[in-house]
């Protein structure tokens, strides 16, 4: 693991098909990259929504290692380990996806991630 990068991650590429079956669009996904080197914080809320009694969500900021991997917009991020994280098995929505300045196959090459949590109403356990 890249000096820096403390925790791993899956990324999954989520497609939402229909269903016949349940009635209407299901979503399902396919983790396309795994074991993935991670290092995420939580970003600060903005004091001014805060101030005005407007609900925020938690965005975070993510860098990933290496910097060659074919990461989307709308793709989702899961914790892995360490099994004692706090957002260990909980899924992340990529908004933002940023290079570094070095060439992708350059070793010391990374991705700078902006991340929501995605939390799914009426999923079933």
């Amino acid at each position: 693991m890249i000096a820096g990068l403390n925790l791993y991650c899956n990324i999954w590429r989520m497609n939402y098909s229909d269903d016949d079956v349940v009635g209407g669009a299901v979503t399902t996904g396919t983790i396309v990259y795994q074991h993935i080197g991670l290092n995420m914080q939580e970003m600060p809320v903005e004091q001014l929504l805060l101030q005005q009694g407007l609900e925020t969500q938690k965005s975070f900021r993510g860098t990933i290692a290496p910097g060659n991997l074919d990461i989307r917009v709308k793709d989702e991020m899961e914790v892995t380990s360490p099994y004692n994280h706090p957002y260990c098995n909980e899924m992340f929505r990529i908004i933002n996806i940023r290079h570094s300045s070095f060439v992708p196959d350059d070793p010391r090459s990374y991705i700078m991630l902006t991340m929501v949590r995605s939390v799914r109403a009426h999923t079933q356990q």
